[in-house]
């Protein structure tokens, strides 16, 4: 299906570049809408979730809060608030950073990693569900054109 159907846009773009962009954000929407149907059940947000991948990937170690902001993929995301969330349902724990008392270390607990572990089925689901849609090639070669863009 077209954008423009999807949309029920009658008259053309303008360029397309501005097909594309408006494309990009519709297809953002959409695959977003996806992941907060499977995050819903379990009680999380798309943000919440990005911050437990986060401190999953640097499992043992601690991560502060301001490199957690560096990361998320919604850089209107507050992590301090998200991190405060995801304590209170016991899913990261929050202490002192011991050589900057100013700072915050991050780490995920063993219900988070349990959580994600959950998660990651429902993804891969997803995944293959993808997978049908475009080759492994033409995914590449999207995230080449993405990285592009952005650079």
């Amino acid at each position: 299906m077209s954008i423009e159907t999807d949309i029920k846009q009658t008259t053309p773009f303008k360029t397309p570049y501005h097909r594309v962009m408006v494309n990009l954000m519709y297809t953002s929407n959409w695959v977003a809408d996806a992941q907060t149907r499977i995050l819903k059940p379990f009680g999380l947000t798309l943000q919440q979730y990005n911050v437990l991948r986060i401190l999953r990937g640097q499992y043992p170690n601690p991560v502060k809060v301001s490199d957690i902001t560096e990361r998320m993929l919604d850089k209107m995301s507050n992590a301090s608030r998200l991190v405060d969330k995801l304590v209170a349902k016991k899913l990261v724990l929050r202490t002192e950073c011991p050589s900057d008392r100013r700072a915050v270390d991050v780490v995920i607990t063993d219900k988070g990693l349990a959580l994600l572990k959950k998660l990651d089925v429902y993804q891969a689901e997803l995944d293959d569900k993808q997978r049908c849609k475009l080759t492994e090639e033409e995914a590449v070669y999207l995230s080449q054109l993405l990285d592009k863009l952005r650079a």
